[in-house]
Protein backbone atom coordinates (compact mmCIF):
# COMPACT_ATOMS: atom_id res chain seq x y z
CA UNK A 1 0.00 0.00 0.00
CA UNK A 2 1.09 3.96 -0.33
CA UNK A 3 0.18 5.29 2.72
CA UNK A 4 0.36 9.01 3.56
CA UNK A 5 0.93 9.36 7.20
CA UNK A 6 0.99 13.04 9.46
CA UNK A 7 2.86 13.15 12.60
CA UNK A 8 5.67 10.45 11.59
CA UNK A 9 7.95 12.70 13.66
CA UNK A 10 5.96 11.90 16.30
CA UNK A 11 5.94 9.98 19.80
CA UNK A 12 4.39 7.11 18.11
CA UNK A 13 4.88 8.30 14.38
CA UNK A 14 8.57 7.49 14.61
CA UNK A 15 7.88 3.72 15.97
CA UNK A 16 5.21 3.06 13.52
CA UNK A 17 7.01 3.88 10.23
CA UNK A 18 9.76 1.15 9.97
CA UNK A 19 7.23 -1.33 10.80
CA UNK A 20 5.10 0.11 8.13
CA UNK A 21 8.36 0.40 5.39
CA UNK A 22 9.57 -3.62 7.05
CA UNK A 23 5.81 -5.06 6.11
CA UNK A 24 6.44 -3.46 2.17
CA UNK A 25 4.86 -0.47 1.93
CA UNK A 26 5.33 2.72 0.65
CA UNK A 27 5.36 6.00 3.14
CA UNK A 28 5.18 9.41 2.76
CA UNK A 29 5.31 11.26 5.83
CA UNK A 30 3.92 14.85 7.00
CA UNK A 31 4.71 16.82 10.06
CA UNK A 32 5.29 20.56 11.16
CA UNK A 33 8.39 19.39 12.43
CA UNK A 34 7.51 21.45 15.74
CA UNK A 35 9.32 18.73 18.28
CA UNK A 36 12.32 18.19 15.82
CA UNK A 37 14.64 19.00 18.47
CA UNK A 38 13.18 16.55 20.72
CA UNK A 39 14.92 13.83 19.81
CA UNK A 40 16.60 10.97 22.43
CA UNK A 41 18.12 8.83 19.26
CA UNK A 42 18.33 8.94 15.48
CA UNK A 43 15.16 7.56 13.75
CA UNK A 44 16.34 4.09 12.24
CA UNK A 45 15.15 5.22 8.97
CA UNK A 46 14.20 8.11 6.71
CA UNK A 47 11.08 8.62 4.56
CA UNK A 48 9.97 11.01 1.69
CA UNK A 49 7.93 13.65 3.39
CA UNK A 50 7.13 17.27 3.59
CA UNK A 51 7.26 19.90 6.25
CA UNK A 52 3.46 21.14 6.50
CA UNK A 53 1.37 22.13 8.99
CA UNK A 54 -1.19 19.87 8.69
CA UNK A 55 -4.06 22.64 8.45
CA UNK A 56 -2.19 23.77 5.16
CA UNK A 57 -2.81 20.69 3.30
CA UNK A 58 -4.66 20.09 0.01
CA UNK A 59 -6.31 18.03 -1.84
CA UNK A 60 -3.22 17.15 -4.65
CA UNK A 61 -0.99 16.31 -1.79
CA UNK A 62 -3.24 13.68 -1.00
CA UNK A 63 -3.58 11.95 -4.69
CA UNK A 64 -2.60 8.19 -5.17
CA UNK A 65 -2.75 6.86 -1.87
CA UNK A 66 -4.16 3.73 -0.37
CA UNK A 67 -4.46 4.92 3.29
CA UNK A 68 -4.09 8.07 5.76
CA UNK A 69 -3.26 7.35 9.25
CA UNK A 70 -4.03 10.80 10.81
CA UNK A 71 -1.58 10.73 13.72
CA UNK A 72 -0.54 14.73 13.89
CA UNK A 73 -2.39 16.93 16.46
CA UNK A 74 -1.73 18.32 20.19
CA UNK A 75 -0.96 15.00 21.98
CA UNK A 76 -1.89 15.23 25.58
CA UNK A 77 -4.53 17.10 27.71
CA UNK A 78 -1.30 19.51 29.63
CA UNK A 79 -0.17 20.23 26.23
CA UNK A 80 -3.85 20.98 24.76
CA UNK A 81 -4.28 23.28 27.75
CA UNK A 82 -1.71 25.96 26.05
CA UNK A 83 -3.90 26.61 23.77
CA UNK A 84 -7.47 25.71 23.81
CA UNK A 85 -8.81 27.13 20.65
CA UNK A 86 -5.76 26.00 18.69
CA UNK A 87 -5.90 22.55 20.13
CA UNK A 88 -9.47 22.35 18.92
CA UNK A 89 -8.39 23.69 15.78
CA UNK A 90 -5.70 21.22 14.96
CA UNK A 91 -7.07 18.23 16.87
CA UNK A 92 -10.64 18.56 15.78
CA UNK A 93 -10.63 21.15 12.74
CA UNK A 94 -7.89 20.16 10.48
CA UNK A 95 -8.29 16.22 11.49
CA UNK A 96 -11.99 16.38 9.70
CA UNK A 97 -10.47 18.20 7.23
CA UNK A 98 -7.64 16.02 6.16
CA UNK A 99 -9.77 13.30 6.30
CA UNK A 100 -12.25 15.48 3.96
CA UNK A 101 -9.29 15.68 1.51
CA UNK A 102 -8.56 12.02 1.89
CA UNK A 103 -12.14 11.33 0.62
CA UNK A 104 -12.28 13.40 -2.57
CA UNK A 105 -8.57 12.48 -3.34
CA UNK A 106 -10.10 8.64 -3.68
CA UNK A 107 -8.05 7.09 -0.54
CA UNK A 108 -10.33 4.49 1.03
CA UNK A 109 -8.80 4.10 4.24
CA UNK A 110 -8.45 6.92 7.02
CA UNK A 111 -7.27 5.46 10.10
CA UNK A 112 -7.39 8.50 12.82
CA UNK A 113 -5.47 8.47 16.29
CA UNK A 114 -7.80 8.87 18.73
CA UNK A 115 -7.68 8.36 22.19
CA UNK A 116 -9.01 6.56 25.29
CA UNK A 117 -9.77 9.91 26.93
CA UNK A 118 -12.77 10.25 25.41
CA UNK A 119 -14.35 8.40 28.38
CA UNK A 120 -13.38 10.80 30.92
CA UNK A 121 -14.05 9.40 34.12
CA UNK A 122 -15.70 6.20 34.78
CA UNK A 123 -13.94 4.04 36.80
CA UNK A 124 -16.83 2.21 38.37
CA UNK A 125 -16.62 -0.48 35.76
CA UNK A 126 -14.96 -1.12 32.72
CA UNK A 127 -16.01 0.96 29.56
CA UNK A 128 -15.65 -0.24 26.01
CA UNK A 129 -16.43 1.52 22.23
CA UNK A 130 -20.31 1.36 23.05
CA UNK A 131 -19.97 2.77 26.56
CA UNK A 132 -21.10 6.65 26.84
CA UNK A 133 -18.15 9.53 26.29
CA UNK A 134 -17.45 11.67 28.80
CA UNK A 135 -14.38 14.29 27.66
CA UNK A 136 -13.22 16.29 30.24
CA UNK A 137 -10.56 18.35 28.20
CA UNK A 138 -10.20 20.06 25.04
CA UNK A 139 -8.22 17.14 23.34
CA UNK A 140 -10.75 14.68 24.73
CA UNK A 141 -13.89 16.77 23.28
CA UNK A 142 -11.74 17.23 19.89
CA UNK A 143 -11.16 13.90 19.74
CA UNK A 144 -14.89 12.81 19.98
CA UNK A 145 -15.82 15.31 17.87
CA UNK A 146 -13.00 14.38 15.35
CA UNK A 147 -14.38 10.63 15.62
CA UNK A 148 -18.47 11.85 14.94
CA UNK A 149 -17.64 14.56 12.14
CA UNK A 150 -15.38 12.02 10.23
CA UNK A 151 -17.70 9.11 11.06
CA UNK A 152 -20.19 11.28 8.21
CA UNK A 153 -17.78 11.33 5.65
CA UNK A 154 -17.73 7.06 5.78
CA UNK A 155 -19.46 5.44 2.65
CA UNK A 156 -19.13 2.98 0.08
CA UNK A 157 -15.79 4.52 -0.95
CA UNK A 158 -14.40 5.68 2.03
CA UNK A 159 -13.87 3.65 5.30
CA UNK A 160 -12.90 5.42 8.67
CA UNK A 161 -11.47 4.08 11.55
CA UNK A 162 -10.85 5.29 14.83
CA UNK A 163 -8.05 3.32 17.01
CA UNK A 164 -8.47 5.13 20.79
CA UNK A 165 -4.88 4.75 22.39
CA UNK A 166 -3.92 3.91 25.36
CA UNK A 167 -1.74 6.13 27.85
CA UNK A 168 1.20 5.18 26.15
CA UNK A 169 4.84 4.08 27.65
CA UNK A 170 8.64 3.22 25.93
CA UNK A 171 11.15 4.14 24.02
CA UNK A 172 10.91 6.08 20.92
CA UNK A 173 13.33 8.27 19.00
CA UNK A 174 11.00 11.82 19.76
CA UNK A 175 11.03 10.55 23.47
CA UNK A 176 8.23 11.64 25.54
CA UNK A 177 9.05 11.89 29.40
CA UNK A 178 5.36 13.57 30.59
CA UNK A 179 3.44 10.31 29.84
CA UNK A 180 3.25 8.31 33.29
CA UNK A 181 5.08 5.63 33.21
CA UNK A 182 7.92 7.17 31.23
CA UNK A 183 7.82 10.23 33.92
CA UNK A 184 7.70 7.92 37.06
CA UNK A 185 10.73 5.74 35.71
CA UNK A 186 12.61 8.89 35.18
CA UNK A 187 12.34 9.50 38.49
CA UNK A 188 13.17 6.31 39.99
CA UNK A 189 16.53 6.38 37.84
CA UNK A 190 17.81 9.53 38.29
CA UNK A 191 16.42 10.48 41.77
CA UNK A 192 16.25 6.68 43.29
CA UNK A 193 12.56 7.82 43.89
CA UNK A 194 8.96 7.45 42.51
CA UNK A 195 7.15 10.76 42.45
CA UNK A 196 3.37 10.88 42.45
CA UNK A 197 2.07 14.39 41.68
CA UNK A 198 -1.32 13.25 41.86
CA UNK A 199 -3.29 10.81 44.83
CA UNK A 200 -2.65 8.26 42.77
CA UNK A 201 -5.99 7.10 41.98
CA UNK A 202 -7.04 7.75 39.00
CA UNK A 203 -6.85 4.71 36.37
CA UNK A 204 -5.61 4.30 32.76
CA UNK A 205 -4.88 1.97 30.49
CA UNK A 206 -1.35 1.26 29.20
CA UNK A 207 0.48 0.09 26.17
CA UNK A 208 4.11 0.14 24.71
CA UNK A 209 4.19 2.60 21.84
CA UNK A 210 5.31 -0.59 19.77
CA UNK A 211 2.56 -2.37 20.83
CA UNK A 212 -0.11 0.83 19.71
CA UNK A 213 2.18 0.58 16.32
CA UNK A 214 1.51 -2.71 15.49
CA UNK A 215 -2.50 -1.85 15.98
CA UNK A 216 -2.15 0.68 13.12
CA UNK A 217 -0.21 -2.22 11.19
CA UNK A 218 -3.14 -4.41 11.49
CA UNK A 219 -5.66 -2.32 11.10
CA UNK A 220 -3.94 -1.79 7.91
CA UNK A 221 -4.66 -5.31 6.51
CA UNK A 222 -8.14 -5.85 8.18
CA UNK A 223 -11.24 -6.81 6.12
CA UNK A 224 -12.79 -3.50 5.18
CA UNK A 225 -15.73 -4.80 6.54
CA UNK A 226 -14.46 -5.56 10.28
CA UNK A 227 -13.40 -2.26 11.21
CA UNK A 228 -15.36 -0.05 8.83
CA UNK A 229 -16.56 3.36 10.93
CA UNK A 230 -15.75 1.71 14.27
CA UNK A 231 -13.85 2.57 17.51
CA UNK A 232 -11.48 0.68 18.48
CA UNK A 233 -9.99 0.77 21.97
CA UNK A 234 -6.07 -0.34 21.38
CA UNK A 235 -5.36 -2.20 25.03
CA UNK A 236 -5.62 -5.61 26.47
CA UNK A 237 -8.02 -5.40 29.66
CA UNK A 238 -5.83 -6.87 32.38
CA UNK A 239 -3.59 -3.54 31.07
CA UNK A 240 -5.30 -1.39 33.27
CA UNK A 241 -3.60 0.23 36.22
CA UNK A 242 -3.86 2.94 39.24
CA UNK A 243 -1.40 5.26 38.55
CA UNK A 244 -0.55 4.15 42.00
CA UNK A 245 -0.54 0.75 41.27
CA UNK A 246 2.27 1.91 38.16
CA UNK A 247 4.45 3.21 40.82
CA UNK A 248 4.24 -0.06 42.86
CA UNK A 249 5.40 -1.83 39.89
CA UNK A 250 8.31 0.60 39.00
CA UNK A 251 9.29 0.33 42.91
CA UNK A 252 9.45 -3.56 42.62
CA UNK A 253 11.52 -3.72 39.20
CA UNK A 254 14.41 -1.06 40.11
CA UNK A 255 15.79 -1.82 43.12
CA UNK A 256 16.05 0.47 46.12
CA UNK A 257 13.86 2.90 44.88
CA UNK A 258 11.88 5.43 47.02
CA UNK A 259 8.43 7.18 46.66
CA UNK A 260 6.99 10.03 48.07
CA UNK A 261 3.60 12.71 46.74
CA UNK A 262 4.55 15.69 45.71
CA UNK A 263 3.63 18.44 47.50
CA UNK A 264 -0.05 18.95 47.74
CA UNK A 265 -0.44 16.91 44.76
CA UNK A 266 -3.99 16.51 43.91
CA UNK A 267 -6.43 13.87 42.60
CA UNK A 268 -6.97 13.44 38.66
CA UNK A 269 -10.64 13.68 37.77
CA UNK A 270 -9.62 11.47 34.59
CA UNK A 271 -10.28 7.87 35.38
CA UNK A 272 -11.17 5.13 33.38
CA UNK A 273 -11.03 1.26 33.19
CA UNK A 274 -11.23 0.30 29.21
CA UNK A 275 -12.27 -2.70 27.64
CA UNK A 276 -9.94 -4.28 24.96
CA UNK A 277 -11.30 -7.17 23.78
CA UNK A 278 -12.97 -5.88 20.76
CA UNK A 279 -9.86 -5.09 19.05
CA UNK A 280 -8.31 -8.41 19.90
CA UNK A 281 -11.70 -10.18 18.44
CA UNK A 282 -11.26 -8.46 15.36
CA UNK A 283 -7.56 -8.28 14.53
CA UNK A 284 -6.38 -11.78 16.13
CA UNK A 285 -2.99 -11.44 14.87
CA UNK A 286 -2.67 -7.80 17.26
CA UNK A 287 -0.79 -9.52 20.47
CA UNK A 288 0.79 -7.03 23.09
CA UNK A 289 4.33 -8.29 23.15
CA UNK A 290 5.01 -5.92 26.00
CA UNK A 291 4.41 -5.80 29.25
CA UNK A 292 4.53 -3.41 31.89
CA UNK A 293 7.88 -4.71 33.68
CA UNK A 294 9.72 -5.29 30.32
CA UNK A 295 8.98 -1.68 29.52
CA UNK A 296 9.95 -0.24 32.53
CA UNK A 297 12.97 -2.09 32.72
CA UNK A 298 13.98 -0.84 28.48
CA UNK A 299 13.02 2.81 30.08
CA UNK A 300 15.33 2.52 32.94
CA UNK A 301 18.15 0.70 30.80
CA UNK A 302 17.65 3.60 28.14
CA UNK A 303 17.74 6.72 30.68
CA UNK A 304 20.94 5.22 32.26
CA UNK A 305 22.59 4.65 29.00
CA UNK A 306 21.70 8.29 27.76
CA UNK A 307 22.48 10.23 31.07
CA UNK A 308 19.45 11.56 31.54
CA UNK A 309 19.14 14.49 34.25
CA UNK A 310 16.02 15.82 35.92
CA UNK A 311 16.17 19.37 33.61
CA UNK A 312 15.81 16.35 30.66
CA UNK A 313 12.64 14.67 31.73
CA UNK A 314 11.20 17.71 33.68
CA UNK A 315 11.80 20.32 31.25
CA UNK A 316 11.47 21.01 27.59
CA UNK A 317 13.52 18.88 26.40
CA UNK A 318 11.56 15.37 26.53
CA UNK A 319 7.92 16.85 27.60
CA UNK A 320 5.72 18.18 25.16
CA UNK A 321 3.81 21.24 26.77
CA UNK A 322 7.31 22.63 28.40
CA UNK A 323 8.82 22.40 24.48
CA UNK A 324 6.13 24.03 23.34
CA UNK A 325 5.89 27.25 25.90
CA UNK A 326 9.50 27.16 25.45
CA UNK A 327 8.78 28.17 21.54
CA UNK A 328 6.37 30.13 22.35
CA UNK A 329 8.75 32.77 24.79
CA UNK A 330 10.94 32.58 21.94
CA UNK A 331 8.87 33.97 19.50
CA UNK A 332 9.27 30.93 17.51
CA UNK A 333 5.43 30.26 17.29
CA UNK A 334 2.72 32.67 16.64
CA UNK A 335 -0.60 32.18 18.90
CA UNK A 336 -1.96 29.84 16.57
CA UNK A 337 1.04 27.25 16.92
CA UNK A 338 2.31 27.79 13.56
CA UNK A 339 5.71 29.11 13.17
CA UNK A 340 6.84 32.42 12.86
CA UNK A 341 7.60 33.08 9.36
CA UNK A 342 10.83 35.73 10.09
CA UNK A 343 12.06 32.56 12.91
CA UNK A 344 12.23 30.01 10.29
CA UNK A 345 16.00 30.08 9.59
CA UNK A 346 16.76 29.06 13.43
CA UNK A 347 14.11 26.62 13.65
CA UNK A 348 16.28 23.43 13.12
CA UNK A 349 19.76 24.61 15.02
Amino acid sequence: MRIFITGYMGYLGSVLVPMLLAEGHTVFGVDSELFKRCVFYKPQVEIPSLKADIRDLRVEDLYGFDAVIHLAGLSNDPLGDVNPKATYDVNYTAAVQVASLAKYADVPRFLLSSSCAVYGNATSRYVNETSPLNPLTTFAKAKVNAEHDIGLLADAGFSPTFLRKPTMYGMSPYHRTDTVVNNLVAWAVVNQRVMLKTDGQSWRPLGHVEDVARAFVAALSAPRHAIHHQAFNVCHTEDNYSVQQIADVVRSVLPNVGFEYMTNASRDERSYRVDGSKLTRTLPDWQPQWTLQDGIQQLAAAYRDKGVTLDDFEGPRYKRVAYLKYLLANDKLDMTLRWETRKAQSVGE
